[in-house]
């Protein structure tokens, strides 16, 4: 207590302290992907920053996303000739819409397919090309070696990151839902299809076989050429320190799991801020009854007119103020309750992000999927009681009109909302927490190897106990022969 008294000391242990508390910082190589995905990594990067972290973020001389001045991040950038961005997106987008209106019958099924796997497979020859562009640039590939970062940050959903982080030496920590060939736990974590649903059931049943088979093979050829032949592309997208997963069991179905999973569903949600004045004003005018929110997320800022014209009738027939983040065609049946923005952070087509905040708001959907992942997010939330689906080929006015209704009138929807939203909440660390602490782990540490089950470095028929399996088979069937032999020569 005397020793506290005395300023300069004092000083030293607040000095001390700060030291402590910082030595933990380190150099942090983020490779994300675009879109809705950047736009949880962003947050993610500043919550990093926010802790003393230096954040470098790869982008591309086409990014769409990732701006090129941050007081928050520095820039390494890789020339390409063509990228992910909203043209490559609008053309895939036009097909979906064309394809998914003409109903559910197998022709159209098997089109949705066939254009979900080109578009795939388009997107991932893309950034294939981006990685032998990087790592043909001797100067960056030694700048970024002389840097010596302490982690490599990526969405494994593309695999530049993945095989940078080999190529630097460094752990590898992922922010991740999806991988360059499905779901984040089916390559990791047991999965008994007995009560594990197949992921992509809606639009995409068949991907993870093609993806396999066909995607991964261009990622596999980066490695050859540039690491040789024994470094299987599997082992390294497998091989992550880390992996921050994007759902935690309010959403997702509870499942077999893996020590290096950590589970940060809703990161980067927060409580609700006071709105902008003209936004303020119009949700007051609604009065009782509350207000509905539009979006068809990041991708999308438009459906078909005539579409958009049967909405937009629909919602004139509510009570509620309607928000619709919405650009382009105006539709002619807009009514005087309805008011177009360019963006609002709810989404209506099942995002993943869009999911989360509405689950951590308590706010039950109306969901209309396009593509990817967005049919099985929204089936878990409807499972759960939480939101009603409608497909592309069933919108028009009326169908509409009544699934709104319904999810307004209907009081269990709302319930079962806030009841996940309390189950979500009620949890011992905020998740962007709890992803800050499990990063930091792995830079203190130089890595998580004693959390990372070496299991996916066995052979197929090993892993299974094929061998096991086809030797007991094989022994009881010699011990049958030989006893059925010898009551022969008997």
């Amino acid at each position: 207590l005397i020793f506290l008294h005395k300023p300069e000391k004092v000083f030293f242990i607040f000095l001390i302290s700060f030291l402590w508390n910082t030595c933990d910082c380190g150099k942090i190589l983020v490779v994300p992907l675009e879109g809705s995905h950047w736009i949880n990594m962003d947050i993610m990067i500043k919550a990093l920053h926010s802790h003393g972290h230096s954040i470098t973020v790869v982008r591309t001389t086409k990014s769409w996303y990732i701006q090129g001045n941050s007081e928050y991040y520095n820039l390494v950038t890789v020339n390409v000739e063509e990228a992910f961005d909203h043209e490559f997106m609008k053309l895939i987008l036009e097909k979906i819409f064309a394809l998914e209106r003409r109903g559910g019958s197998f022709t159209t099924f098997a089109g949705l397919q066939l254009e979900m796997f080109t578009a795939m497979y388009n997107l991932h020859g893309i950034i294939c090309k981006m990685a032998r562009s990087m790592f043909t640039d001797e100067d960056l590939m030694k700048r970024l070696n002389e840097t010596k970062y302490d982690l490599v940050l990526t969405d494994p959903a593309w695999g530049a990151g993945i095989m940078l982080a080999h190529f630097l030496k460094i752990p590898l920590v992922y922010n991740v839902r999806w991988i360059t060939s499905g779901e984040g736990h089916l390559a990791i974590a047991p999965s008994p299809l007995s009560y594990i649903p197949m992921t992509g059931s809606g639009l995409s049943d068949k991907m993870d076989f093609l993806q396999r088979f066909l995607i991964d093979p261009q990622y596999q050829a980066v490695c050859t050429e540039f690491f040789g032949a024994e470094i299987r592309y599997r082992h390294l997208l497998q091989g992550a320190d880390i992996w921050l997963m994007r759902v935690d069991f309010v959403f997702e179905f509870p499942r077999p799991t893996m020590p290096n999973v950590v589970y940060m569903g809703g990161f980067q949600c927060k409580p609700a801020k006071p709105l902008p004045p003209h936004l303020e004003n119009f949700v007051q005018s609604s009065g009782e009854h509350g207000v509905i929110l539009m979006s068809m997320g990041t991708f999308v800022d438009e459906v078909p007119n005539d579409m958009t014209d049967q909405i937009a009738a629909a919602f004139a027939k509510l009570p509620q103020k309607v928000i619709w983040k919405h650009k382009g065609y105006r539709p002619t049946t807009l009514g005087n309750n309805t008011l177009l923005v360019d963006w609002i952070l709810f989404v209506a087509h099942g995002g993943t992000n869009g999911i989360q905040e509405a689950i951590y708001h308590g706010v039950p959907v109306v969901g209309i999927p396009l593509f990817f992942d967005q049919y099985d997010n929204l089936l878990r939330l409807k499972e759960r009681g939480g939101a009603k689906i409608l497909t592309l080929s069933t919108v028009d006015e009326d169908n509409f009109l009544n699934s709104v209704k319904e999810v307004l009138s209907d009081q269990s929807y709302r319930e079962n909302m806030q009841r996940l939203s309390r189950l979500h909440r009620d949890q011992p660390i905020h998740p962007l927490d709890n992803a800050i602490f499990w990063i930091e782990f792995v830079i203190r540490h130089k890595g998580a190897a004693h959390l990372r089950s070496e299991s996916y470095k066995m052979p197929l028929c090993a892993y299974n106990s094929l061998d096991v399996i086809i030797f007991v088979l094989a022994r009881e069937g010699l011990f049958d022969y030989t006893k059925c032999c010898i009551n022969s020569s008997l």
